[in-house]
């Protein structure tokens, strides 16, 4: 058989770009919905990726964490998180590869990707990705380095996190703590901004045309592609629901309630335009 062939004989289709809490599972806990979607998809040849703000765990870890709850041959490399978009921005902008953080293995995974040098020697950037376990002394020695003049570079810009039974803190409220102690400001990388969502057409080699992005939270996974010309679908499965549409003026493309509800053929039909 040739496989060079059957491949060119294959309709090209759209990239599903496809959130995670709130889209995929909650905590730890998975939404079935998706396990299905990614299924249809996989079988149908559609292709997708995981985008996510959270720069927290490395694509191996969000692959463990999703095959342990019942997902099935997820992989490292179908992941692109925050720590990567906030790494490939600052790496292009040149101004240096010395970089100290606050964050977990997926931050420092992404800066070491990306040819970073860590060092808490006059650094260049002070990358700041959320860490349950900082504490007061690595806040303020993050606050000294970038007095002596490293730039400030938080990885996303999420006020709250959504846990059982209330919110945490999230990694935006540390990042405006730093913001407000410097004077500087952070650039805006994750969603709803643009970074991002360069790093994952880049990722996939796609153009934004290429691409649908899918996810629960209109602030967040929706805005990026109302922001962008990219087509959305909104899942009423996490933070927001269709009431919070008119208040929020951030208008999806598509409404579901569940991801069983999406279309994915026509989704990632390559001649689908944005209406």
């Amino acid at each position: 058989m040739n496989n060079t062939n059957e491949a060119s004989a294959r309709p090209r289709r759209k990239t599903m770009m496809f959130d995670l809490d709130g889209t995929m599972y909650r905590g730890t806990q998975p939404i079935e919905a998706g396990i299905r979607a990614i299924e249809f998809c996989r079988a149908h040849e559609i292709p997708y990726l995981f985008l996510t703000n959270n720069s927290m765990r490395t694509p191996q870890e969000n692959a463990d964490h999703m095959n342990r709850m019942g997902y099935t041959d997820i992989r490292a490399e179908d992941f692109v998180n925050s720590a990567m978009a906030a790494a490939r921005y600052v790496k292009h902008l040149n101004q240096g590869n010395r970089a100290w953080m606050i964050g977990q293995d997926g931050m420092k995974q992404a800066l070491l990707d990306e040819g970073f040098e860590i060092t808490d020697d006059h650094p260049d950037f002070v990358f700041i990705g959320l860490d349950k376990t900082a504490d007061y002394a690595k806040y303020s020695k993050a606050l000294a380095l970038l007095l002596d003049g490293a730039k400030l570079v938080g990885t996303n810009m999420d006020r709250i996190l959504a846990k059982p039974g209330g919110f945490e803190v999230g990694n935006g409220s540390v990042v405006a703590m730093f913001e407000y102690a410097t004077g500087q400001k952070s650039p805006q990388i994750a969603k709803p901004y643009a970074p991002i969502l360069e790093t994952a057409l880049a990722y996939a080699g796609i153009s934004k045309e290429d691409a649908v992005l899918i996810g629960d939270n209109l602030e967040t996974d929706i805005a990026l592609g109302y922001n962008n010309g990219v087509r959305t679908l909104f899942v009423e499965s996490g933070v927001h629901h269709r009431e919070d549409i008119e208040r929020l003026e951030v208008i999806p493309d598509e409404t579901v309630a569940s991801l069983d509800e999406a279309d994915f053929l026509r989704l990632s039909a390559i001649d689908q335009t944005i209406v």
